[in-house]
């Protein structure tokens, strides 16, 4: 269900861009699953989206997706374009002002050679010395995902304190880069955990939407500026009630999403 953060801004910065969004929920989250089980189903469930939703485009919006799969997906389906989430380091490294940036986002992904390249990249331009300090959330994605609250917070008690630590983190880090998309879901216990820190937390939601929006630049021009799409369609591979209540909460109170075999 984190893609819902994803979602929710792809639809305020587009209100007239028709939406369909599939919660894979029967396999989620993908941070904690094995890599090959990750791929196949973001292969099954683009499938899916062709054939039956004739989709223009497609936003992965799992941080975990993008870094184990976008490449192959983008081999196998040359015709489509195709947006991925990434931990917003760049955007993250441009606002510290110490250069220290914490990242929090699930093992799979801060182990992905992709997010290793994007590092490495982002250090690589940089006019100034940075450091990425970063932090596995073992079971926080799955908290938020099934509204544990009471998890919600201690997890991100426990993690934001290991990520301060030890080290030249300990007093360094100013910006946290939320590299998970059900991160944002859990922003008020983020906040609460770091209240003695003055630090930031950036998801990539908006920057993600904005990308989204130059892609489709020839396809938007189609589509009357004064419209306004109904609510998303959702779908959803696991719980039906759940991940409605889910929208319901997060995204608009009259949504409600339907059950499909992926």
């Amino acid at each position: 269900m984190g893609g819902l953060s994803v979602l929710r801004d792809l639809q305020a910065l587009m209100p007239n861009l028709p939406l369909v969004y599939v919660s894979d929920n029967a396999f989620a989250p993908y941070g904690e699953r094995e890599v090959k089980t990750i791929q196949e189903r973001t292969h099954k469930v683009t499938e899916y989206l062709r054939q039956d939703c004739d989709i223009k485009a497609l936003v992965i919006a799992c941080n975990t997706a993008t870094a184990h799969a976008i490449d192959a997906l983008r081999a196998s389906h040359p015709d489509l374009p195709i947006i991925g989430v990434e931990p917003a380091l760049k955007p993250a490294a441009a606002l510290s002002a110490s250069g220290h940036v914490g990242v929090m986002a699930t093992r799979r992904t801060l182990g992905s050679d992709r997010y290793h390249r994007l590092q490495r990249q982002v250090e690589t331009q940089s006019t100034r010395p940075l450091h990425f300090w970063s932090q596995p959330c073992d079971g926080l994605a799955d908290a938020i995902e099934n509204n544990r609250l009471d998890d919600v917070q201690r997890l991100c008690d426990r993690y934001v304190s290991e990520l301060f630590s030890v080290g030249p983190q300990m007093s360094g880090i100013d910006t946290v880069v939320l590299g998970c998309t059900h991160y944002p879901f859990a922003m008020d216990a983020l906040q609460k955990a770091a209240a003695k820190r003055p630090v930031r937390f950036l998801d990539t939601g908006i920057p993600v939407a904005k990308r989204t929006r130059d892609v489709l630049g020839p396809l938007l021009e189609g589509i009357d500026p004064g419209y306004r799409s109904p609510q998303p369609t959702l779908l959803t591979t696991g719980d039906e009630v759940g991940m409605g209540l889910a929208a319901q909460r997060w995204i608009h109170p009259s949504l409600s999403a339907q059950k499909v075999r992926i």
